[in-house]
């Protein structure tokens, strides 16, 4: 059951979150309801982690953009070399 709620906030804040909501299809009302939901859900640190996912964790390395962009000059400086 749907419950109508009435927030004061900064107008420039209302406009930039309807923005934000277009451009994500999806209305303001389901962006705040979604993050309220988000806040107030307790059940988080009860999720369980199947053995495949648990077994998965790792295996795609975790790349920061400095070591990207050290590759990516590598990669030029031996191709304009």
């Amino acid at each position: 059951m749907n419950t109508k709620l009435t927030l004061n906030l900064n107008k420039s804040i209302i406009e930039s979150a309807k923005d934000y909501a277009k451009d994500n299809s999806t209305s303001l009302s389901k962006l705040i309801e979604n993050y309220l939901n988000s806040l107030t859900k307790k059940d988080r640190e009860n999720i369980k982690i199947s053995p495949l996912v648990e077994s998965l964790t790792g295996v795609i390395p975790n790349e920061t953009k400095e070591s990207i962009k050290n590759e990516y000059y590598a990669y030029l400086n031996k191709k304009y070399s």
